[in-house]
């Protein structure tokens, strides 16, 4: 099934950005103020960051599948995808406020933590999905420009509290794997995904 566009099931900028970036027209299917969106985020007990993100994922494109079939909209591939930040088996999500933000920020200082995207895509029946695995190390970042960066309210909203392509790059030392993927939709992947679906930009 071939299509000229793709649904984004996604609020996120960014990965609206980066699929601009590779040539790929979308359209965004969004959440309706009804669905709990956040719900599907919560962490189960004794979960790996891995396991966790794909499981999203996957709960997060079928509610976008029923979604595209309740609106009755015109066929398409759905494209999720969910990023979680990994300290060890620790899940560093979206923080709760500015507290949760710089609790986080201060756990990964002079630490290297795992950034983890999965991203799903489903045209028609067929469904397919990756997952990006990149590192990141922080350097050692004062108490006064964690404060900083959390007063500037980019932490809010992002997993693991920090945003790769805003101010913290300032604190990273060292990355390894997908640039994109830390932003929230590895390129490489999900172009490769989008293929596989039977997609052509």
């Amino acid at each position: 099934m071939k299509s000229p566009f793709i649904y984004l099931a996604s609020q996120s900028p960014r990965r609206a950005q980066l699929l601009s970036q590779l040539g790929v027209r979308h359209e965004l299917l969004l959440a309706a103020p009804d669905e709990d969106a956040e719900a599907l985020e919560a962490v189960r007990g004794g979960e790996s960051p891995s396991a966790y993100v794909q499981r999203v994922t996957d709960l997060k494109l079928d509610a976008a599948v029923a979604r595209h079939a309740r609106l009755g909209l015109p066929p398409a591939p759905i494209l999720c995808a969910d990023t979680t930040v990994a300290l060890g088996r620790t899940i560093l999500g979206k923080p709760e406020d500015a507290r949760d933000a710089h609790r986080m920020l201060a756990m990964l200082c002079g630490r290297t933590h795992r950034v983890l995207t999965s991203v799903g895509v489903q045209n028609g029946r067929r469904r397919v999905a990756a997952l990006s695995v990149s590192r990141v190390t922080f350097g050692d970042v004062s108490r006064k420009e964690i404060t900083d960066y959390v007063a500037s309210g980019e932490p809010l909203g992002k997993a693991g509290a920090y945003a790769v392509q805003g101010r913290a790059s300032a604190f990273i030392e060292h990355m390894t794997g997908s640039y994109s993927g830390i932003m929230g939709l590895p390129m490489y992947e999900t172009y490769a995904l989008l293929k596989q679906a039977g997609f052509r930009a």
